[in-house]
């Protein structure tokens, strides 16, 4: 055997030594690949329950805007929204879930534009000034068709249960848990 020939079958014997060999090995260990995490489940409906009592529901729309339903749904499933505050409350809008209460909180996320109408019950997240950017906290339900939101803010969803419950909410009121489906 040659001095090359040599180096590399040390080479390779240190390569499998490191790794570990494919072969097995008595008294050694086995190699267990690991589980995956589980997937929560599609969300493809929320239902809105309030402290006051009364509750409405919407369809969720992950085929139009998948990264805000998929963000709405954990932040739901996690109890973020419990005890937020609806803190606008306008005769053609209800928005709630900023972290500070007051319309100021929530992270930036980039928006989802699509081609969903803000007809009557449709739910959108806020943005400020830039429309690249939305609120990732913030969300609203309009009571009266609003179509020149329309391609300007990101429409996730519409109320399919409770729109005289959406109708009646006041500054203040405070969401109690966000069931997701």
């Amino acid at each position: 055997m040659n001095r090359r020939s040599l180096l590399r079958a040390v080479g390779a014997s240190a390569v499998v030594a490191a790794c570990g060999s494919s072969a097995s090995t008595p008294g050694g260990t086995a190699t267990r690949s690991p589980s995956p995490s589980p997937t929560p489940a599609p969300a493809n409906k929320a239902t809105v329950e309030l402290a006051r009592g009364g509750s409405f529901a919407f369809t969720l729309r992950p085929d139009k805007a998948p990264q805000t339903v998929a963000r709405f749904a954990e932040k739901s499933r996690s109890g973020f929204y419990n005890d937020k505050l609806f803190h606008r409350v306008e005769d053609w809008v209800v928005q709630g879930g900023d972290p500070l209460g007051n319309g100021t909180g929530g992270e930036k996320v980039p928006s989802e534009y699509n081609d969903l109408p803000f007809a009557l019950g449709a739910v959108g997240i806020a943005r400020g000034q830039d429309p690249a950017i939305n609120n990732g906290s913030q969300w609203f339900v309009v009571k009266k068709e609003s179509r020149f939101l329309d391609k300007q803010y990101t429409n996730f969803g519409l109320v399919t249960d409770g729109m005289d419950v959406v109708s009646g909410i006041k500054i203040g009121d405070k969401i109690k848990t966000i069931k997701i489906e």
